[in-house]
C-alpha cells in the first residue's frame, strides 16, 4: 500500500491529501491512513502545506 500511495502522490504532481489519495486508489481510508503514518515515520513524505502531503525529495 505504501508504494501505491507514493505512486499516486508522484502522479498528482502536487501536494495531495489522504482523502484525495483514497479516491485515486479507490481504497479504504484506514489503509491509506496506515500507509501515511508509516511513510511519515520513515520520512518518505513531507507536508509543505497543512493537511497536504508529497514525497520527500
Amino acid at each position: 500500500m505504501k508504494e501505491q500511495v507514493l505512486k499516486a502522490m508522484r502522479e498528482a504532481g502536487k501536494p495531495i491529501s489522504a482523502g484525495d489519495v483514497t479516491k485515486v486508489l479507490n481504497a479504504e481510508r484506514k489503509d491509506v491512513d496506515k500507509a501515511f503514518a508509516e511513510l511519515k515515520k520513515e520520512g518518505a513524505i513531507v507536508s509543505p502545506v497543512r493537511c497536504k502531503w508529497e514525497p520527500a525529495k
